[in-house]
């Protein structure tokens, strides 16, 4: 009997135990890769007191076949074309990015996703999600060369 009770109190120990420290030692995650076009020539900007950082366009396609695709090769293709607003703050990154990046390059980027909201021209509030770029892929012939 005072065995099955001492049983029963490690049980409830070791309970709480990791549902304490499962709260202080749990992880996530917030990954992003994109493969897709530069839509703009990088632009890079300094805001007082702040570090520079080089923000561009990308474009990433998804294309899909309507009507009874799965049976036979015909039906209408169609397509559509997201726009993604990248950053990169990381120094080293950043000048690789805003010398090299060029519109109409294919590019791979990896980073991770950031929401924020700021006012526009007319104080209306508005809300933008940026990627910030950890690391830059360059996949166009052209540009792998120079780099």
């Amino acid at each position: 009997m005072l065995r099955r009770a001492s049983a029963q109190v490690f049980r409830q120990l070791v309970r709480n135990t990791t549902t304490e420290s499962s709260l202080i030692l749990e992880r996530s995650l917030n990954r992003v890769q994109l493969l897709g076009r530069v839509g703009q020539d990088p632009v890079m900007r300094q805001v007082e007191g702040r570090n520079p950082v080089t923000i561009f366009s990308m474009a990433t396609n998804e294309m899909w076949r309507t009507g009874d695709a799965e049976t036979s090769a015909s039906g209408d293709i169609s397509q559509k074309t997201t726009w993604h607003r990248v950053s990169v703050f990381k120094p080293g990154l950043r000048d690789v990015a805003y010398q090299y990046v060029k519109k109409g390059a294919r590019i791979l980027v990896e980073g991770k996703l950031d929401y924020g909201e700021y006012v526009d021209k007319n104080q209306v509030r508005r809300q933008a999600t940026t990627i910030i770029a950890d690391n830059i892929i360059f996949l166009s012939d052209n540009v792998r060369e120079r780099v």
